[in-house]
């Protein structure tokens, strides 16, 4: 599978594939051990790096199911707002341009 452009432009790393895979599934909710396992990662990268994300605000609870928390990206957040703006650049960026075509 090819990496997506947030991993080609800033790097693979732990950090980098959660958030990739929470912006990739935007709106979805996914419990911790779901987000690890869709990232890649092993437990302790994911636990290593996971208050970052909290501390940043770019995951939120959606809900609760017992003593388990769901998250998903926080679109609210500044910083979200800003990674979906470059993203969309970089998909604009990337995607190859049509030929015109001169009759």
């Amino acid at each position: 599978m090819e990496d997506s452009n947030l991993i080609k432009f800033f790097g693979d790393n732990p950090f980098n594939r959660i958030v990739d895979v929470l912006i990739d599934n935007i709106g979805e909710d996914y419990t911790k051990k779901e987000l690890q396992e869709l990232a890649g990662i092993s437990k302790g990268a994911f636990f290593q790096h996971w208050p970052k994300l909290e501390k940043l605000n770019l995951v939120k609870v959606t809900r609760e199911i017992g003593k388990t928390k769901l998250f998903t990206l926080n679109k609210n957040s500044k910083l979200v707002k800003d990674l979906l703006k470059f993203e969309m650049r970089m998909i604009e960026e990337t995607t190859p341009k049509k030929a015109m075509i001169t009759a």
